[in-house]
C-alpha cells in the first residue's frame, strides 16, 4: 500500500501559481534523477527541490483542467520555469502545443516509498590515493557521461557541492556522481541521511585525491 505523509505548513508557502513546461521523447526511457526510468506516458513531474515522491495537484488556470502528478526528477533548467511535466500530464492539462502554461500547484503529500536508506559499506577499498580521514557521499555511477551529467545538474539545484569523478574499473570507465568533502564519517553520514530522505540512493565513501 502507498504511505502518504502529509506536508507541514512550511511546504504550503510553495503552493500557488507556477509556470509549467514539459519534456518528452528525447528523455523517454532514460533514467531520472530519482533513479526511475522516465516514462513520458506516466503522471510525473520534475521539480528543482521537492523530495522525490511528493504528490502535486496541478490545475491549468486558463482551462480549469487538473492532474495529480508525482515528483521523480529534477528540473526544469530554464530560467522562468518552475516545473517540468511528463508528456501525458501536459496533454491532460492542455499545454502540449503552447509548450508552457500557468498552473495552480497544491501539495497533497508524499509517497514515502520514495524515501531511501543509506547503503551499508564503503565504495571501493582504500588505496594510496584515498584519504582515510576524509569522506564523501556517492549517489550514483554511470557508464555514460551524459547520464552522469544529467544527475549532477539535478543535484546541484539543491546541493551545490555535488561533483563528478571518472574512474576505470576492470577496463571500464565509470562516471561517479558524488556530494561533498567531509572531515568525519559522522558528518558524512548525517548529510547522507538528508539525501536519502529526499529519495537518493547513497553510500558514504573515502574521499579520493
Amino acid at each position: 500500500s502507498v504511505v502518504l505523509a502529509s506536508c507541514g505548513l512550511a511546504f504550503r508557502r510553495h503552493e500557488g501559481i507556477k509556470v509549467a513546461s514539459w519534456y518528452g521523447p528525447t528523455f523517454n526511457g532514460k533514467r531520472t534523477a530519482s533513479g526511475e526510468v522516465y516514462d513520458m506516458y506516466a503522471m510525473t513531474v520534475a521539480h528543482k527541490t521537492f523530495s522525490f515522491g511528493t504528490k502535486l495537484k496541478l490545475t491549468n488556470v486558463e482551462n480549469g483542467r487538473s492532474v495529480v502528478v508525482i515528483v521523480n526528477d529534477r528540473g526544469p533548467f530554464i530560467r522562468g520555469r518552475d516545473i517540468d511535466l511528463s508528456k501525458a500530464a501536459a496533454m491532460k492539462l492542455g499545454i502540449i502545443s503552447s509548450g508552457t502554461g500557468r498552473v495552480y500547484m497544491k501539495i497533497l503529500g508524499r509517497d514515502m516509498r520514495y524515501a531511501k536508506y543509506i547503503k551499508s559499506g564503503k565504495v571501493a577499498s582504500r588505496g594510496s590515493y584515498q584519504r582515510a580521514d576524509v569522506y564523501t557521499i556517492q549517489v550514483a555511477a554511470f557508464g555514460e557521461k551524459d547520464s552522469a551529467k544529467y544527475m549532477l545538474n539535478g543535484l546541484k539545484l539543491n546541493h551545490r557541492k555535488a561533483y563528478m569523478t571518472e574512474k576505470w574499473i576492470d577496463g571500464k570507465r565509470f562516471y561517479r556522481v558524488r556530494v561533498g568533502k567531509f572531515r568525519s564519517e559522522s558528518s558524512a553520514q548525517a548529510y547522507a541521511r538528508k539525501l536519502a530522505g529526499e529519495g537518493y540512493s547513497v553510500r558514504v565513501s573515502p574521499y579520493e585525491m
